[in-house]
């Protein structure tokens, strides 16, 4: 009797072929992307609302306009301060303001406080009565000084404001004022808005939105010198 051959069970392993590498991760690579688009789409979405912002003008009333502050020279405004400065008169002049809040601290070396560079300006420049100026002298950075004025504009009943910085500066202004409790818009100066001080911005608002401005201030601070 013929004996029977054995056939082998054994896996094909033909040559070429290699069992042991891993199949594509398509889904986590899927996400991945996924991830990515919703993030430009979010940054980009927050740079068109920097940009509009940075195009606005401001032609309402309010209670009180807040200067938000900038670099003095030993009690002279800079360019920067000088035309927040000019808007907040403009504002006060024109009665769209009943009062003008001066903002902004000192610096190590400064001789005085960008608030009171600011009020000695607004007093002798443009005429604005001494009752008429509050001023917040500890704030050195956007949130900071939004924050202190809003403790005191809500105890004299104060809280719709304008707040009165660059126009790169608008978006940023405005939700830091409405974190802080204010019911706020932006009279923007007339200066320009660079792309990199937009593109700076957008950053800004792009990750306060998240975690909040008053935890991304000092990031903010850092990036630009601390001069809001």
């Amino acid at each position: 009797m013929a004996k029977s051959t054995a056939t082998s069970s054994s896996p094909d392993r033909s040559e070429g072929s290699d069992d042991r590498r891993p199949p594509p991760k398509r889904g986590r690579v899927f996400w991945m992307m996924v991830v990515l688009g919703l993030s430009i789409a979010y940054v980009g979405a927050n740079f068109v609302d920097v940009w509009l912002g940075s195009r606005r003008s401001y032609e309402g009333t309010a209670s009180a306009a807040v200067v938000l502050g900038a670099a003095q020279y030993n009690g002279e405004p800079s360019p920067a301060l000088r035309g927040r400065l000019d808007r907040a008169a403009e504002l006060y002049l024109s009665d769209a303001v009943e009062y003008v809040v001066v903002t902004g601290g000192g610096r190590d070396g400064d001789a005085t406080t960008e608030a009171k560079a600011s009020y000695d300006y607004l007093t002798s420049e443009a005429g604005i009565p001494d009752e008429r100026l509050f001023l917040e002298v500890d704030g050195t950075t956007t949130y900071e000084e939004l924050a202190a004025s809003a403790r005191f504009l809500t105890r004299e009943g104060l809280t719709d404001v304008v707040v009165v910085t660059d126009p790169y500066h608008v978006r940023r202004a405005e939700l830091t004022a409405e974190e802080v409790g204010l019911t706020a818009e932006v009279g923007p100066t007339d200066s320009g808005a660079s792309f990199g001080r937009l593109m700076n911005e957008t950053v800004a608002v792009s990750v306060g939105r998240i975690i909040s401005f008053r935890r991304v201030d000092r990031l903010v601070c850092f990036l630009e010198g601390c001069d809001s």
